[in-house]
């Protein structure tokens, strides 16, 4: 039994298939399971091998700040709020974008969201930090508990068979990304020797640095978003509004902006508020990629403010 268990651990880190909903039980850390996450940040260990160079550098903020963008505008603002709309063709190109930034599929990752909505700061919160810090900002998803897809908040999204797929073998597409960036240093080291890079170096600052990185600054919105910044609303939660996060995140750490009005593309509600999710959003639109945005209504916007003063 043990070794069966075992196997089939193993095999899910590949295909999610054999992993049920009624496996979402217990707050224990499932070790096996979580074994490629804890290699991604051994492997940053690697720097000390491969070294650094300027390309590595500019290739892993930009991996970076691309892949921010997929977790921002798609997983977070498209898939689970539906902020906006696009063709099914481009949401299978923006599921496979979020998908690179190994947060595992978009039905998964919408899954738990829509449910962090639902109870937030309560019990049934899938990540508050009312139960700890290390808890709401990696504990949840290391643990048996929610491993699997809480298939009854994203029937909408379970009808697309591709997006199924994308769930399913999560681990596919952050491979074919991170051999892709493999491929493109040892093009470099091959075509332009000056450069100093090569494909390992690629690969350790332009996948694994940039991934921990960008997975940790997500983390920060369920963790710190509920913990540090201000209040602009009465909400029945914690949220915050933290314009550090909010850089770091292109526009996630509104958070008490997003936790009033959640169905809204743009959480920087206000002109000082930066969202740079929101302007290339906008960007997309006027290529019409995506199309009918959802705004903040003036009298939402002015609604249930934690202080009388008028906004501006």
């Amino acid at each position: 039994m043990f070794l069966q268990t075992t196997c089939i651990k193993l095999l899910s880190w590949f295909d999610n298939s054999n992993i049920k909903e009624a496996d979402n039980v217990g707050e224990v850390i499932d070790w096996m399971r979580v074994i490629p996450f804890i290699l991604i940040h051994l492997a940053c260990l690697l720097v000390f091998i491969v070294g650094w160079s300027p390309v590595a550098l500019w290739v892993a903020a930009v991996s970076y700040l691309i892949r921010m963008f997929g977790i921002t505008a798609f997983y977070h603002r498209y898939f689970s709020h539906k902020a906006f709309k696009t063709s099914r063709f481009c949401q299978f190109l923006f599921a496979l974008l979020g998908a690179t930034a190994t947060q595992r599929g978009p039905i998964w990752w919408a899954s738990h969201h829509r449910r962090h909505h639902i109870y937030s700061d309560q019990e049934k919160d899938t990540h508050s930090p009312r139960k700890g810090f290390l808890w709401s900002h990696m504990g949840w998803f290391l643990c048996l508990k929610n491993f699997a897809i809480r298939t009854q908040s994203v029937r909408d999204l379970l009808k697309f068979p591709e997006l199924r797929w994308l769930d399913r073998f999560d681990i596919t597409i952050p491979i074919l990304y991170a051999t892709a960036l493999w491929g493109l240093g040892k093009w470099l080291e091959v075509s332009f020797p000056e450069l100093n890079t090569s494909g390992w170096q690629m690969l350790i600052w332009g996948y694994f640095i940039s991934s921990v990185v960008l997975i940790h600054c997500t983390l920060l919105v369920n963790s710190l978003a509920h913990v540090w910044g201000s209040r602009r609303y009465i909400t029945n939660d914690d949220s915050r509004n933290n314009g550090f996060i909010a850089l770091l995140t292109l526009g996630e750490g509104w958070h008490n902006n997003h936790h009033h009005y959640p169905v809204s593309a743009r959480q920087g509600f206000f002109w000082w508020e930066i969202d740079i999710t929101y302007y290339l959003l906008r960007l997309m639109a006027l290529f019409g990629l995506i199309w009918d945005l959802q705004p903040v209504p003036a009298e939402r916007r002015q609604s249930k403010l934690l202080h009388k003063e008028q906004q501006g």
